[in-house]
C-alpha cells in the first residue's frame, strides 16, 4: 500500500502513462483519435459509458488523493479529479452538445495533439519519478 503522501505521486504517473501510451497509439495509428467524434455522434450507449467512466474515476482519485494545501501536485491532482467528475455528469446529461463543443474547441486531430499528450505524459512521469 502506498504511503499517503505518495498518492498524488502514484496519480500523476498513471495519468501520465496513460497520456504516453494513447499519444504513442495515435502516433503508430494516424487518424484513430480524428475518428472518434464520429463515433460518438452515433453511439448513445459510448457517450453513457465514457460519461460513467469518467464520474467514476474522477470520484475515484478525487476521494483517493489526501488534500494537502501544501503540496502542489496535491492540489493539481485534487482539481483533475473534480474536474473528472464535472465531465463525466455534464457528459451523461448533455452528451451530444457537450461532445460536439469540446470536438470543434479542440479543430482538426492531428499530429500536434499526440505530440503534446506524449510531452504532457512525459512531464508527468517524470514529476511523480522525483517525487518517490
Amino acid at each position: 500500500m502506498a504511503d499517503t503522501q505518495d498518492i498524488p505521486a502514484w496519480i500523476a504517473l498513471f495519468m501520465g502513462l496513460y497520456a504516453l501510451v494513447a499519444a504513442l497509439g495515435e502516433l503508430h495509428s494516424p487518424g484513430s483519435w480524428a475518428s472518434m467524434p464520429e463515433d460518438f455522434e452515433k453511439s448513445e450507449g459510448l457517450r453513457f459509458l465514457t460519461g460513467i467512466v469518467m464520474l467514476a474515476l474522477g470520484a475515484t482519485i478525487y476521494l483517493v488523493n489526501p488534500l494537502d494545501r501544501d503540496d502542489w501536485l496535491s492540489v493539481v491532482v485534487t482539481v483533475i479529479g473534480g474536474g473528472m467528475v464535472v465531465e463525466g455528469v455534464v457528459i451523461l446529461g448533455w452528451g451530444r452538445p457537450f461532445l460536439h463543443f469540446a470536438f470543434s474547441m479542440l479543430g482538426a486531430v492531428n499530429r500536434v495533439w499526440a505530440l503534446l499528450s506524449a510531452g504532457l505524459g512525459v512531464v508527468l512521469v517524470c514529476v511523480a519519478a522525483l517525487r518517490f
